[in-house]
């Protein structure tokens, strides 16, 4: 596997991440409330910085897995199943470069991450 290839990528997306993050926080703390707005605007203004914070922890989590990929590439178990300890297909890691999990790992631990949304509603927001 051409570990070097996947580097490359892992660090674009690392630098696009950042860049990413730092335009959420900016656009959050940039949307301040105009002096005469009525409730509505008020409504508004409040949704798109939630909206902005929340792409950009989205964004701080994929950042972190990425980096953690990167970490693997230097310990030499990158491509390997952090759970099964099998080889994950070359297709998944051009897929999802930063994942640590195979295909059948993975849907394991989706399946497992909904059951805990559907038993704790308060997870979802």
């Amino acid at each position: 596997m051409d570990n070097g290839h996947f580097r490359e990528r892992l660090l674009a997306r690392e630098q696009e991440l950042v860049e990413e993050i730092s335009r959420f926080e900016s656009n959050a703390r940039e949307s301040r409330s105009a002096d005469v707005e009525d409730p509505i605007d008020q409504v508004t203004s409040s949704e798109l910085k939630a909206a902005a914070f929340q792409e950009g922890t989205i964004a701080a989590q994929i950042l972190s897995q990425v980096r953690a990929a990167l970490q693997r590439i230097d310990d030499g178990t990158y491509g390997t199943c952090a759970d099964c300890g099998e080889s994950i297909e070359p297709a998944r890691l051009e897929a999802v470069p930063w994942t640590p999990y195979c295909r059948v790992d993975q849907e394991k631990h989706d399946k497992t991450d909904s059951q805990q949304l559907n038993e704790n509603p308060a997870l979802q927001s």
